[in-house]
């Protein structure tokens, strides 16, 4: 896969062995708290008007298929929702490796 400008820190959040399955096995799994926290977030983006629901939905199926196909689904709202804020100069990719490299250090402790 080749990654785009600009978005290599996300690409290289696949971990081997952890891409999307073929099928729809996990369809009955139940979300881990990650992503109903990230689905509250989305909402509340677009309750605020920041980023509209219809909008993300779009990107995450763009995105989910071309630049991230490899990526388990259930990932697409966080991965998407990253790829967006550094489109939009939310956040840089050094805030972004930060964050992510402080959330690494607290899941390896506990």
């Amino acid at each position: 896969m080749t990654a785009p400008q600009g978005y290599e820190i996300i690409l290289r959040t696949l971990q081997p062995g952890t891409g999307r399955a073929g099928d729809f096995d996990d369809i009955e799994r139940k979300p881990d708290p990650w992503e109903s926290a990230m689905q509250a977030t989305c909402e509340c983006l677009s309750w605020r008007g920041a980023w509209d629901n219809l909008e993300r939905r779009h990107a995450e199926d763009e995105l989910g298929e071309t630049v991230y196909s490899e990526f388990p689904v259930h990932s697409r709202s966080a991965i998407t929702t990253a790829h967006t804020f550094l489109d939009r100069g939310i956040v840089g990719q050094d805030e972004l490796r930060a964050k992510m490299d402080q959330i690494r250090a607290r899941l390896e402790r506990d």
